[in-house]
C-alpha cells in the first residue's frame, strides 16, 4: 500500500484528557478518532491489527469445535430487562429496544428451540460483535468505552464432566490466543482455585489495570486479590508462654497506636472485629498486621449478608470502645472465628473489654476459645504462595477475558433443556466465555510501546515492513524504492510504501509512531544498492544489500 494512497492522520501533539498511553499512542499514531466520548473511529491501521486479533480468535475457536454465528445488535426489552446501563431505542410503533449488551438469554432462547435431545450436544457457538454500555464517564480510551468490540461464545452440555472438559478446553484455547498475541498476561481464578470449576479471568499486565493481581514470582499460580488464598503458617519454635496481665493504653485504639505505645511490632497484636453475620453476632480475630477480607467471610460462613457492627452496637454489648475490645471472657453468646495466623500467636496482645486497657501476654486456647480457624485475610506481598512456589507480588492488569459457569435454573428461560437418556426433561448446563477484542487492542498498546511510538509485535503489525525514501525526487532513490517495493509484494509481504512529497525527518517520526516492525530507507546509498534497516522492537540500525534483502526478511519473520 502506497502511503500517499491510504489514510493514517498522524498527530505531533497528544490531545488534551487522555490518560491512558495505549489512547495517547493510538490516536497519535492514526489508529482511532474520538466520535463523541467513549465511541470511536477506527481507522485504516487500526482494523487491520483487528482483523489480525480475530483471525487468532477463530483459528483458536475453531480448533476446538466452536461454530461462528451471529446474534442481532438490535434486540427487543421484554418485561425483566434491566435497561439501567444500556442503550434503548424505540420503533414508529412503540416497541423498545436495546442496543446489544449480552446474548446469554437470546442464545438461550436459540438453542431452546432447536436442541431436543441429549445426542444434540455438547454445541459451542462463538461470535465477533459491537456490544454497547452506557458508561457514565468513559475514560482510559478503549480500555473503557461505551461502544466496544467482544467475542462472546456459549456452550451447552449434558452433564458436569462435558461441562468441565469444555471448559478446559476454553481455557487452553484463551491461553493459546493471548500467548500467540504476544501478550504479558495472568490466568486467574476468580472464586477458588482454577480447577475446581469456578469463573476464571484472564487479565494483560499493565500499571493502568483495573484490577490488583496476586501472582508466585516462581510459578503459574495467579488470583485475584479478593479471592487469593493464605495457606496456614508451620509451627514455630516453642515459645515459654507468660501470665497474662492488663495494661492501661489511654486513647489509644487503633494497631500502630497501641503497637507504638507498647514498643512491639503489630504482628503480635490480636485484632478483634464485631461482625453480624446473617443475624448472629462474630467476633472476627486477625492479626494487627492483617486486613479482614470480607467476601472470604462470608464464604467460609455460607452467610448471605456480613456487616461490620457499629460503633453502637460494640459499645451496647461490650461496653467499651470498637478499639479496647478483645476476644478473652467475651459476652454469652458471640461466636469467634479467627485467622489461621492467630494460632501462631504466643504472648500476644489484645483489647481487655474496658475502654483504654489490653491484655499482655494472650495466648490462643489457653485464654480464650476459638470456634473455627479459617482463611479469613487478604493475601500480602511478600506471603508464600499458595501453591508452595516461591513468594506472593502484586501487579495491575487488564481484564481481556473471563469465562464462568451459567447457572441456568435461575435465569429467566427456566424451561430451557433437553430430553436426557432416560426420555427426562433437564436443564442444559451452560459456559459463557468472553474476549474483548477492542481491549486487547489497547492492552497490547500499553505493553508494547516506547517514548516514540508503538512497537507492533511482529505477527500484528498493521504492515510487515514500512519501506521510505528519503528523496522522491531522485531518480535512484525512487527508482531502488519501486524495485524494493514491487519485489516485496511478489514475495507475499505487506509493505507500506512512503511516497509522500514529505521532509525525511516527518516520515521517520511518523515511522516510529505506526510501529512497523522493519523500516527499510533508501537513501544516499541507493546507487550501491544499500538499504538502511531499522529494527522497531530493538532501535538496531544495520545495512543490507538489495540482493540479500528477501532470505534476511525470511529469517527475520521465521523468529
Amino acid at each position: 500500500m502506497k502511503q500517499s494512497r491510504t489514510f493514517i492522520p498522524t498527530m505531533r501533539e497528544t490531545p488534551a484528557d487522555i490518560d491512558a498511553t495505549s489512547h495517547q499512542m493510538l490516536v497519535k499514531a492514526g489508529y482511532i478518532r474520538t466520535n463523541v466520548s467513549g465511541v470511536y473511529t477506527f481507522l485504516p491501521l487500526a482494523q487491520k491489527v483487528i482483523l489480525k486479533i480475530e483471525n487468532i480468535i477463530r483459528e483458536e475457536m475453531e480448533h476446538i469445535g466452536a461454530v461462528e454465528m451471529a446474534m442481532p445488535l438490535l434486540q427487543h426489552v421484554n418485561e425483566t430487562t434491566e435497561t439501567a446501563d444500556l442503550f434503548t431505542a424505540q420503533d414508529h410503533k412503540g416497541r423498545r429496544y436495546i442496543l446489544r449488551s449480552t446474548d446469554e438469554d437470546l442464545v438461550t432462547a436459540l438453542i431452546n428451540d432447536h436442541i431436543v435431545s441429549y445426542k444434540q450436544l455438547p454445541l459451542t457457538l462463538y461470535q465477533m460483535q459491537k456490544q454497547f454500555r452506557d458508561v457514565q464517564r468513559p475514560k482510559f480510551g478503549l480500555l473503557q468505552s461505551r461502544e466496544f468490540l467482544t467475542k462472546d461464545a456459549y456452550s451447552f452440555h449434558t452433564d458436569e464432566n462435558s461441562m468441565h472438559t469444555g471448559s478446559e478446553e476454553f481455557k487452553q484455547a484463551y491461553s493459546n490466543i493471548f500467548t500467540r498475541l504476544g501478550l504479558n498476561y495472568r490466568m486467574v481464578n476468580s472464586q477458588g482455585e482454577l480447577d475446581a470449576g469456578n469463573d476464571v479471568e484472564f487479565f494483560a499486565m499493565s500499571s493502568i489495570g483495573d484490577d490488583m493481581i496476586a501472582y508466585s514470582d516462581s510459578s503459574s499460580y495467579a488470583a485475584s486479590l479478593e479471592w487469593a488464598e493464605v495457606k496456614p503458617l508451620g509451627q514455630q519454635d516453642e515459645i515459654r508462654m507468660k501470665d497474662m496481665e492488663k495494661v492501661a493504653t489511654p486513647n489509644m485504639y487503633s494497631v500502630r497506636e497501641v503497637a507504638d505505645f507498647l514498643h512491639v511490632q503489630p504482628n503480635l497484636i490480636i485484632k478483634t472485629l464485631l461482625y453480624t453475620v446473617d443475624d448472629e453476632m462474630v467476633a472476627v480475630l486477625c492479626r494487627g498486621d492483617h486486613e479482614i477480607n470480607e467476601a472470604k467471610l462470608k464464604r467460609h460462613l455460607n452467610a448471605t449478608q456480613v456487616h461490620l457492627a457499629s460503633v453502637e452496637e460494640v459499645r451496647n454489648l461490650f461496653s467499651a470502645e470498637p478499639g479496647s475490645i478483645g476476644p478473652v471472657k467475651l459476652p454469652v453468646g458471640i461466636k469467634v472465628v479467627a485467622d489461621h495466623a492467630i494460632h501462631s500467636i504466643v504472648n500476644g496482645i489484645c483489647g481487655a473489654n474496658e475502654t483504654d486497657f489490653h491484655l499482655f501476654h494472650v495466648n490462643p486456647e489457653r485464654d480464650f476459645a476459638v470456634d473455627s480457624y479459617m482463611d479469613l485475610r487478604f493475601i500480602q506481598e511478600g506471603d508464600p504462595s499458595p501453591d508452595g512456589m516461591g513468594s506472593i507480588r502484586f501487579a495491575r492488569g487488564i481484564t481481556i477475558g473471563y469465562m464462568s459457569k451459567i447457572n441456568m435454573p435461575t435465569r429467566e428461560l427456566v424451561k430451557a433443556g433437553f430430553q436426557n437418556k432416560a426420555g427426562e426433561f433437564q436443564h442444559f448446563l451452560m459456559g459463557s466465555y468472553h474476549i474483548g477484542v477492542s481491549r486487547v487492542l489497547a492492552a497490547l498498546v500499553e505493553q508494547f510501546n516506547d517514548a516514540d511510538g508503538i512497537k507492533w509485535p511482529r505477527q500484528l503489525a498493521p504492515f510487515d515492513i514500512h519501506l521510505i525514501t528519503v528523496n522522491t525526487d531522485d531518480e535512484l532513490q525512487h527508482q531502488l524504492s519501486e524495485d524494493l517495493y514491487h519485489l516485496l509484494r511478489s514475495y507475499r509481504y505487506d509493505v507500506l510504501y512512503d511516497d509522500r512529497q514529505e521532509r525525511p525527518g516527518v516520515k521517520f517520526i511518523d515511522s516510529d509512531l505506526i510501529g512497523i516492525p522493519i523500516r527499510m530507507t533508501i537513501g544516499k546509498k541507493a546507487s550501491e544498492g544499500i538499504i538502511e534497516i531499522k529494527f522497531r522492537e530493538t532501535g538496531e540500525v544495520v545495512e543490507w544489500q538489495k540482493e540479500e534483502v528477501t532470505e534476511k526478511l525470511q529469517s527475520f519473520f521465521r523468529i
